[in-house]
């Protein structure tokens, strides 16, 4: 089995999208059980809402669990557990800088007096703290606990805790558990980068997706991918074994294609519709536009009402005046002939208030471009 071990006590970075991509792909890959585990040791330490917040940013990006649990639900476990390696002599009190047995757990207790258990190294390792002072165990014991209870059997994590595996592997040899395989990922740098800002920015999850395994594979077949695609070729062993500096443009770049490829219909939910022709009228703007957030700045203004009060606000009015009692209109050309005629408008003196007035903006696609798509809203449109 495979896991994905969140921390609620912070943002959910793209650095924890990595991780947790790179694990679940590889379970899907072999076929086994994919385990969300919620990090939650120390317990006081935890955001409220924040474990509810990573279950669905790991639904937005389609990464399905077979089992989710708190880490917290284990405590007792936990604490068991660190008795046992006491008692068999793998483990000891330490209390007041003296090292004490099994034997003087019970005085202790019954005295309410303080003490933490650590595990003893014997020169293999360091001695460290499996259960703290407050009878907790330590976030090191916990996870080590968790993977023998979860029965994992292969982990991906970051290449900055190789010190945390020492200690989790030697825990899993006291307590007789079987070896786990890790593979240790360097970072996509600048990871204070959190999946909010970038949801809130406008990028889209199969973009983030895509972005995220680009930065931590060798060589991929593709540039342009879905998540079902990268478990189609994905290669444990052509992981990225360099750092990556997180690039925006590449990201951008990435957003925009995967914007293209978005239905129509669908794309046009973002805007507050349900129409084929104002999802393909949003990637008229792809050119200049990489984002949700920017293509909305252009859409929307489409549909709001027009400012009159410009330097075209004569020759827009008299537009806005003719549209109003004109008829339907199937092409640009003949929309635009009548207006013409009815203005006594042409070249520029029609064209400029003509683009302010369907869209705007000074700066927009083709009006023969545009037109098709908004005719049907025209009166809303020119108002």
């Amino acid at each position: 089995m495979l896991r994905f071990a969140p921390s609620p006590s912070r943002d959910f970075l793209v650095e924890d999208l990595k991780i947790a991509l790179l694990n679940y792909i590889i379970a899907k890959q072999k076929n086994e059980k994919f385990l969300i585990r919620i990090e939650d040791t120390p317990k006081e330490e935890s955001i409220e809402g924040r474990d509810t917040e990573i279950m669905l940013i790991l639904e937005k990006f389609g990464i399905v669990h077979d089992f989710v649990y708190h880490q917290s639900q284990h405590i007792n476990i936990h604490q068991n557990l660190a008795i046992r390696l006491l008692k068999s002599k793998k483990a000891y009190i330490s209390k007041d800088s003296k090292k004490l047995d099994f034997s003087e757990l019970k005085s202790i207790k019954d005295k309410k007096e303080p003490f933490e258990i650590k595990i003893d190294g014997k020169g293999e390792i360091e001695d460290f703290t499996i259960l703290e002072n407050n009878s907790n165990p330590s976030p090191i014991f916990a996870s080590a606990c968790d993977d023998i209870l979860s029965e994992i059997d292969f982990i991906i994590r970051e290449e900055r805790i190789k010190d945390k595996t020492k200690k989790e592997r030697y825990i899993h040899k006291l307590l007789d558990y079987k070896e786990i395989k890790y593979i240790h990922t360097p970072p996509i740098t600048q990871k204070n980068i959190t999946i909010m800002e970038l949801f809130k920015e406008g990028f889209i999850p199969d973009a983030i997706i895509n972005y995220t395994i680009l930065k931590s594979y060798q060589n991929p077949p593709q540039k342009i991918f879905y998540l079902k695609d990268a478990i189609s070729w994905f290669d444990i062993k052509n992981i990225s074994k360099e750092p990556k500096e997180f690039d925006y443009e590449e990201l951008r770049y990435l957003n925009r294609e995967h914007i293209k490829l978005i239905d129509d219909k669908k794309l046009s939910n973002f805007f507050g519709f349900a129409d084929v022709n104002i999802g393909k009228l949003a990637k008229l703007y792809l050119k200049e536009c990489s984002t949700l957030n920017e293509l909305n700045s252009k859409i929307m203004p489409i549909f709001k009402p027009k400012n009159f009060n410009n330097s075209w606000a004569k020759e827009m009015k008299l537009l806005s005046d003719i549209i109003f009692n004109a008829p339907a209109f199937e092409k640009f050309d003949e929309f635009e002939n009548y207006l013409s005629n009815m203005s006594g408008l042409s070249g520029e003196k029609l064209y400029k208030p003509l683009k302010l007035l369907l869209t705007n903006s000074e700066e927009s696609p083709e009006l023969s471009l545009i037109y098709p798509l908004i005719k049907s809203y025209i009166l809303e449109v020119t108002s």
